[in-house]
């Protein structure tokens, strides 16, 4: 008798050492040789079942703690049940275990832990961030407490206190490969990316095959604008784990960046395969459709995801911009409404009503706010005007770089800068709402051109600069790096075949690094600067009005200065991908919203050869008429 006790003794700490080591399996097998032998050891039982919970066998590690506690009810024992619990999704039940735990050690530091993870499993953030904080008290060197703090925090969007947690948590245990993922998030989410991307990066050399900091690096990536690395990332993650959530999705969005849709319509029917319910994967299938104009196909698709979620606000709009690129304007402008709801809209703060054409503003004050972009503005400010006509008196808050060029607007029009304290008003209304507001349809967009000047006298130096000499046209070739514009930009050495055109000068309207481009150039591709003064200040394109005023034509692809050229009237031509933005619509070599612009569209994805062509042919007869 004496001889089996000893040998049992030895087979538990050789059991017990093996699983402190992390070699669980080899641990569990040595564990369930003592439970045949002597199938009471309430202490085997409890380690037998956080071996089998680390083998991902849950419902016999429940067994096991259940086991545990008819033998004695312990903590330990309750912390196990609990532990289980949760990890088979039975988060209440979870919870309630370890309360029992505490209750009988009310100082039990894991007991408190676990709580904590099950409690923000159940989205009861505020409780589990007591008990974490109460683990702490009574460990406050314990890293993985720490780190469960922060993911809590990060729950309630208390980032910079996350942030803190996660380094303590970093300088407690400098190999804690989640503390640096998780720190990753926060810096990501506090837009410090390349802080972000460095936590992402030491994470992956303590442990180059974690799935979930290759998605998270590669969701940095995408958002930083970078998709063909963001595809690599998400490539690599969906390797190592072949079944992960929102992969599929993921990769669609980088491919479509990368203008590949139709491998980013695979990706996403992969995802739709793996998660037929997810709103986001029918949402994704058909952003490609759009892409690949497949466009009834695609409206099928966002209704899908609209069905499985009547709230996903990015399905509604998706759908809004499908239709409104194919000309249907009065379903397409009440669903473009739902980019109020985005996460990225940047919402006015005011007490006074929204205004969306009911009611009569004769007379009232109408704060109307520029919600998107520089080319937004300068195109629709136009309905500025429109609700001038209406009687309102019409505050107009643009970025502060604009308010300079929209002054002219209307002498019952009063420009602000965005973001300072608006004036008294009865009315507010988002610029990008007014066509909603105003029941726009394609045979009633407001196109009087010119709605805006130059300034004379700007105007006059740029004359003299210019000079008269030759047929001067204006270009542009690249417009924001932003996701919204892949595809837009066109290679400079497009503009070669147009230099060639006898008289033709060819004038950069472009500013900052897209004037790299230039210093590579083939040296038969001339191309005058205007030189470092050339919208220098800090209003935007007022330099730009001026030379246009001055030019014979202007060649741009998708930016902001088309539709300051198309606001003022200039003769424009507009380089165009082959699924345009909506405004520019389908097919159509005009601009309903510009008379004075013409449009070159690409016949298949990414070829501007024929589009170049096509401009070069037009552009010998214009500009020897013009000799």
């Amino acid at each position: 008798m004496a001889e089996v006790v000893l040998t049992l003794a030895a087979l538990r700490a050789q059991a017990i050492a093996l699983h402190r080591a992390g070699k669980i399996a080899e641990a569990e097998r040595i564990y369930a040789d003592v439970l045949r032998q002597n199938p009471t050891d309430v202490g085997i039982l409890c380690w037998s079942a956080a071996a089998l919970r680390a083998l991902r066998r849950c419902e016999e590690a429940l067994a096991r703690a259940r086991a545990a506690l008819a033998q004695q009810p312990t903590a330990e024992g309750y912390c196990q049940q609990g532990a289980a619990l949760r990890e088979l999704g039975r988060l209440s039940d979870a919870v309630a275990s370890f309360d029992q735990a505490i209750a009988l050690e009310p100082n039990y530091v894991e007991a408190y832990n676990g709580r904590g993870i099950s409690l923000r499993q159940l989205e009861r953030t505020a409780e589990a961030l007591a008990s974490f904080e109460r683990a702490l008290a009574l460990q406050p060197d314990a890293a993985e407490l720490h780190n469960n703090r922060g993911n809590v925090l990060r729950r309630l969007q208390r980032l910079p206190e996350a942030l803190a947690s996660f380094e303590r948590a970093i300088a407690l245990q400098p190999r804690f490969v989640q503390a640096y993922n998780n720190r990753g998030l926060v810096l990501q989410a506090l837009h410090r990316y390349e802080a972000a991307a460095a936590s992402y990066e030491r994470a992956l050399a303590l442990q180059p095959d974690d799935a979930d900091v290759h998605n998270n690096l590669g969701a940095l990536q995408y958002e930083l604008g970078q998709p063909a690395a963001a595809l690599a990332s998400w490539r690599r993650a969906l390797a190592l784990q072949p079944r992960m959530d929102g992969v599929h999705g993921n990769l669609s969005n980088a491919l479509r960046d990368l203008e590949r849709p139709e491998e980013a319509l695979a990706e996403s029917e992969l995802a739709i395969r793996e998660a037929p319910a997810a709103a986001v994967n029918h949402c994704n299938r058909g952003n490609a459709l759009s892409d690949l104009g497949r466009r009834a196909e695609a409206l099928a698709s966002y209704d899908r995801a609209v069905e499985l979620d009547p709230r996903y606000a990015l399905a509604h709009f998706n759908k809004g911009l499908c239709l409104l690129l194919m000309g249907e304007f009065a379903q397409g402008l009440r669903l473009y409404e739902w980019r109020k709801r985005l996460g990225s809209y940047a919402a006015l703060a005011s007490s006074a009503p929204v205004w969306l054409g009911a009611e009569d503003i004769a007379g009232k004050t109408l704060l109307v706010h520029a919600d998107q972009a520089l080319g937004d503005t300068i195109q629709f400010c136009r309905y500025a005007q429109r609700a001038a006509q209406r009687g309102a008196q019409v505050v107009l808050a643009v970025q502060p770089q604009l308010r300079e060029l929209l002054t002219g607007l209307g002498p019952t029009i009063r420009i602000v800068a965005r973001g300072a304290q608006p004036p008294a008003h009865d009315f507010h209304c988002a610029l990008m709402s007014l066509p909603l507001a105003f029941g726009t349809t394609l045979g009633d967009i407001p196109a009087s051109v010119p709605y805006l000047a130059a300034e004379p006298l700007r105007a006059a130096h740029w004359r003299r600069r210019l000079g008269e000499a030759g047929f001067k046209v204006g270009i542009v070739w690249q417009g924001s790096r932003k996701r919204i514009d892949v595809g837009r930009s066109v290679p400079l050495e497009m503009f070669g075949r147009l230099a060639s055109v006898a008289g033709v000068r060819l004038i950069s309207l472009q500013k900052g690094a897209a004037l790299d481009q230039l210093q590579a150039a083939p040296k038969d591709l001339r191309v005058e600067g205007l030189g470092e003064e050339f919208d220098a200040g800090p209003q935007a394109f007022l330099d730009s009005a001026a030379v246009m005023t001055q030019l014979d034509l202007i060649i741009t692809c998708d930016t902001a200065l088309a539709h300051l050229a198309g606001a003022l009237g200039r003769p424009t031509w507009i380089a165009l991908k082959h699924v345009p933005d909506w405004r520019w619509l389908l097919e159509r070599s005009d601009s309903p919203w510009y008379p004075s612009v013409r449009l070159f569209r690409q016949s298949r994805r990414g070829d501007w050869e024929s589009v170049f062509a096509a401009m070069r042919a037009e552009l010998v007869g214009v500009a020897a008429g013009a000799q």
